[in-house]
């Protein structure tokens, strides 16, 4: 039901009484006639169930999105449906999705029984060679009280507690099982410290949920696994979308655009790139700032590692995160990503027919249409996130500051001081003036 204009969003998303003095008051307010309410994102349809996106679009910049039809609406700006299908054809996706997600998660079941059983690991199971690890306490966590097929009595186990047996039917267990079976573990640390705030997380099923859902995603997307922050992302999947197959894939569409940040090698770590963007940037828009860091050994921008890693999810309140995000994705839309992201297997005809068609400029949110205008896909090049320029539009509104620091110890406590403090519809505001600024200046170099 819809509010009173100004109410604040908190109420949708409860924090633990014990928490609420640790934790910063949401700046989001459901206003009626600039927050996309569900009365005009159901207008927004036709009456087969075509979405005319570029309706919902400025309203969402302006005011964000209704909790209650949040996550709906955040399955189209990720690219989880097509604008362009059917409510029929929606559906058939969204069942033949759900079933893709059943065959994984019992895939990654048949490997570790605990995978859906309401539980999950806080402590190694197996050693880096693939040998179950043989400790009481990894054993008590993984005793599931019955005896599934792949867990089996060890005669030599201490007070006759389970040992896990190898269950992929071969020995030794292959590299990828091996690397899974080896985060299963962090995702559990990970998962009891995520939004631990949060009264929703008080519920032993949802943090469950959460720990499946990262644990199928490592498995399905091995390339990347599971790397510490994936838990911060997914969390507000989880409850926004009831359905757990559902938010599984809202969640996979969000991976598809920040995947990079998580790639890490020997030597690198992925979100090394897009520090190296936001340096490029800072030295176009503010020479001076930039010369300053550099200075201070900051030159690669390390300090505003966690901004770009989880977007912001540390720097706001849970609710105002979750309106920063629809402002990016509102703003950064592009029509096409349905057609870009979805496997080839659950593309509909229409979709594979749409292929390569011009877009609509009306349908595309604000930041894409300044990039298709300005760029035009010249020399290919890849458009820089709007998150970029989030971080380069929060560095600009504490130049003063930040100039002033006298090492990167201050650097880093100007930066913190800023939790709790930011408005998202400023940081957004800002972040498409640099952009405006940047690609003019980029133009004429």
């Amino acid at each position: 039901m819809w509010r009173d204009a100004g109410t604040p969003a908190d109420s949708y998303y409860q924090v633990r009484p014990e928490c609420t003095a640790d934790v910063p008051q949401s700046k989001f307010r459901i206003k009626a006639g600039r927050t996309l309410s569900a009365r005009k994102w159901n207008a927004a349809f036709s009456s087969e169930g075509y979405l005319d996106v570029g309706k919902t679009l400025g309203r969402i910049q302006r005011g964000g999105i209704h909790p209650s039809i949040r996550g709906e609406v955040w399955e189209f700006l990720l690219g989880c449906y097509d604008s362009k299908s059917s409510f029929d054809e929606r559906e058939q996706v969204r069942e033949r999705r759900r079933a893709k997600y059943a065959m994984l998660k019992e895939e990654c079941r048949q490997m570790f029984p605990l995978v859906g059983s309401g539980k999950f690991v806080t402590a190694p199971i197996i050693m880096e060679d693939g040998q179950p690890i043989q400790d009481p306490i990894v054993l008590q966590q993984i005793n599931l009280g019955n005896e599934p097929a792949s867990l089996t009595e060890g005669n030599d186990a201490p007070n006759g507690l389970r040992t896990v047996k190898q269950s992929n039917g071969h020995c030794p267990l292959d590299k990828k099982e091996i690397q899974w079976k080896l985060t299963l573990h962090q995702i559990g640390l990970d998962v009891v410290r995520t939004d631990r705030t949060l009264v929703f997380y008080e519920k032993q099923d949802n943090l469950s949920k959460l720990w499946d859902i990262l644990a199928v995603y490592a498995w399905f997307d091995s390339d990347v696994g599971y790397c510490q922050g994936m838990s911060d992302l997914c969390s507000p999947m989880i409850i926004l979308l009831e359905n757990e197959a559902d938010a599984f894939w809202c969640f996979e569409r969000l991976m598809r655009r920040l995947r990079g940040n998580f790639r890490c090698t020997e030597n690198s770590v992925g979100v090394e790139a897009q520090l190296g963007n936001l340096a490029s940037v800072t030295q176009v828009l503010d020479p001076k700032l930039h010369q300053h860091l550099e200075t201070l050994g900051g030159g690669d921008y390390l300090f505003a590692f966690r901004m770009l890693m989880v977007l912001f999810r540390r720097e706001f309140s849970f609710g105002d995160s979750l309106y920063l995000w629809e402002m990016m994705w509102a703003l950064e839309y592009d029509p096409d990503l349905f057609s870009m992201y979805e496997d080839h297997e659950l593309a509909s005809e229409k979709t594979e027919e749409s292929r390569g068609k011009a877009k609509s400029i009306r349908q595309c949110g604000k930041f894409e249409r300044e990039n298709m205008r300005r760029n035009g896909g010249k020399n290919g090049a890849e458009p820089l996130p709007i998150s970029v320029f989030l971080v380069a539009s929060v560095l600009k509104d504490k130049s003063s500051k930040l100039t002033e620091a006298r090492g990167l110890d201050d650097v880093v406590k100007i930066l913190n001081d800023i939790t709790g403090n930011l408005d998202a519809k400023k940081a957004c505001t800002g972040a498409m003036k640099l952009h405006k600024k940047y690609l003019k200046k980029a133009k004429n170099a």
